[in-house]
């Protein structure tokens, strides 16, 4: 791994489909999109298709952190791209997530993302990504 980009992979209990329109939906993006340390639901705004812009705002006490980008793949079920517009990342950071089905009910999910301000930027995005997916997973499951 470079020291610019990280990889997030994880295993949920729920179908491809399901785990896929989870990233979409603003509603259950809101609910597993949050801080680390837990926090209120995020406020989010979604529209899915390739060169739609989606905006979620993450709050921290009192703190609002705010994200967006710009969606660059949309492929039902199988992968999505967006640009990564954060604090704490570069302007042309680009996240790829890639689903794939292990069985009926079980999907595996690989985060990649590119592109941090610095190594410290880097490993905490590797936190908060990791806090992310398993709120998706206690989530869906």
């Amino acid at each position: 791994m470079s020291e610019l980009e990280l990889t997030v992979t994880r295993k949920i209990a729920a179908p491809r489909a399901k785990v896929f329109q989870a990233w979409l939906s603003p509603e259950t993006l809101a609910a597993f999109m949050r801080t680390p340390s837990g926090g209120p639901p995020s406020r989010t705004s979604t529209d899915p298709v390739k060169g739609g812009r989606f905006s979620i705002v993450m709050f921290a006490g009192d703190k609002e952190i705010p994200h967006g980008g710009t969606y660059l793949a949309v492929d039902p079920h199988q992968h999505l791209s967006f640009t990564w517009e954060s604090p704490y990342s570069l302007d042309d950071s680009v996240v790829t997530i890639d689903f794939a089905e292990i069985d009926a009910g079980t999907t595996e999910l690989t985060l990649r993302q590119v592109k941090f301000r610095s190594i410290e930027a880097r490993d905490g995005h590797i936190g908060g990504w990791t806090a992310i997916l398993g709120n998706l997973e206690t989530m869906l499951g």
